[in-house]
């Protein structure tokens, strides 16, 4: 499905990320570890045309991807959820989620918001005419994560969803990623700084340190005590 292939990535003289190769399966959860500052979230925006390469390849079902711009990935099937959520504040909850329709092809006129969605995250449904900033922190991840639902992803990126958020909300967004992985019609790429939040949704995990991947593997096989060096501080 996503096919990233010796990427190199970097702010002015500086390079974050050095001839990167990442396989993203169809259906699979693909869980990104790594210490604050390694470059995961610039692989992520590297994945949504955020941040363009220096070097390397991006290529999404079967297409070259390198140089299309965010909304054209968009409309192709990739959804990101940003650390720090990204809502519109001014914004009703339902004004947040009828701009999740903008992702997908062609004009969407008279669009209404899945109920799925609701399923998911039953609060929405309760805050629809709440400003978006009025809601908790955890609310707001929910939103994001909604919205970005509403496109109709065939990959989902997610940067950090579970950070700064209740236990409770943490519980419903872990099982919420579960419920999307076991449907095998979206893909995820998971940021998340608990190793063991992470391999609880995870299928397979790539490992960041200093600038490059160090280790990777299936989430069933990964020996926690081989990666610690490459996790803490």
């Amino acid at each position: 499905m996503l096919n990233i292939s010796q990427l190199d990535v970097g702010y002015d003289e500086s390079m974050v990320l050095r001839d990167i190769d990442l396989r993203v399966e169809p259906g699979t959860v693909v869980a990104l570890l790594g210490r604050n500052g390694v470059g995961k979230t610039t692989l992520l925006k590297s994945m949504m045309g955020l941040r363009p390469p220096q070097k390397g390849s991006i290529h999404f079902m079967g297409e070259e991807i390198t140089s299309l711009r965010p909304e054209e990935r968009a409309k192709r099937g990739i959804g990101y959820v940003p650390q720090g959520r990204d809502i519109f504040s001014t914004m009703t909850v339902e004004e947040n989620l009828l701009l999740g329709l903008e992702a997908l092809p062609g004009k969407q006129p008279n669009g209404t918001i899945p109920e799925e969605v609701f399923d998911m995250f039953p609060i929405l449904r309760e805050m629809l005419h709440r400003k978006g900033g009025d809601l908790s922190g955890g609310q707001q991840q929910q939103l994001a994560i909604a919205r970005a639902l509403i496109g109709k992803p065939k990959l989902l990126l997610l940067d950090e969803p579970m950070e700064g958020i209740q236990p409770s909300i943490v519980m419903l967004i872990v099982d919420v990623i579960k419920r999307i992985a076991a449907s095998k019609t979206v893909s995820i790429v998971l940021v998340e700084h608990s190793l063991d939040l992470a391999l609880e949704c995870a299928d397979y995990y790539y490992v960041l340190d200093k600038a490059q991947i160090v280790a990777e593997g299936t989430a069933a096989d990964l020996n926690q005590q081989a990666i610690t060096q490459h996790l803490v501080v």
